[in-house]
């Protein structure tokens, strides 16, 4: 399984971005997947989750600011990243496996990771 994540890049604060994240070898609509982030000099955190049962999960500091969806068609996990804001600058990962709702931001939950993306957001 490959996941690639891309979308990644440059916006001032208060703009949006939109993060995809696609596989090989693996359908997202059968496992849960899930977006965390990396900031410089900071451990990697939940930004996000979409459960195989199709529940959303958000980290407090993104909520009403950012949502997950899914294309089946496309086989690819967006993260729709609205009002950005400078602390939002992080590496983002997507990653897939098996998550249920309460262990969805967890990383154990997850066994696939993408490359990550660099989204940085200037003030």
């Amino acid at each position: 399984v490959q996941l690639q994540a891309s979308g990644g890049g440059l916006v001032q604060a208060g703009g949006s971005l939109r993060l995809s994240c696609t596989a090989s070898g693996r359908t997202f609509s059968r496992h849960g997947v899930g977006w965390f982030r990396q900031a410089p000099e900071k451990e990697r955190e939940f930004v996000a989750a979409s459960t195989g049962g199709r529940s959303t999960v958000y980290a407090d500091s993104v909520k009403g600011r950012f949502t997950i969806s899914r294309d089946s068609a496309k086989n690819t996990v967006y993260l729709q990243m609205n009002s950005l804001k400078p602390e939002d600058t992080a590496v983002y990962y997507c990653a897939t496996g098996q998550p249920i709702y309460s262990s969805a931001s967890q990383e154990s939950a997850y066994n696939y990771w993408g490359q990550g993306t660099l989204v940085t957001v200037s003030s």
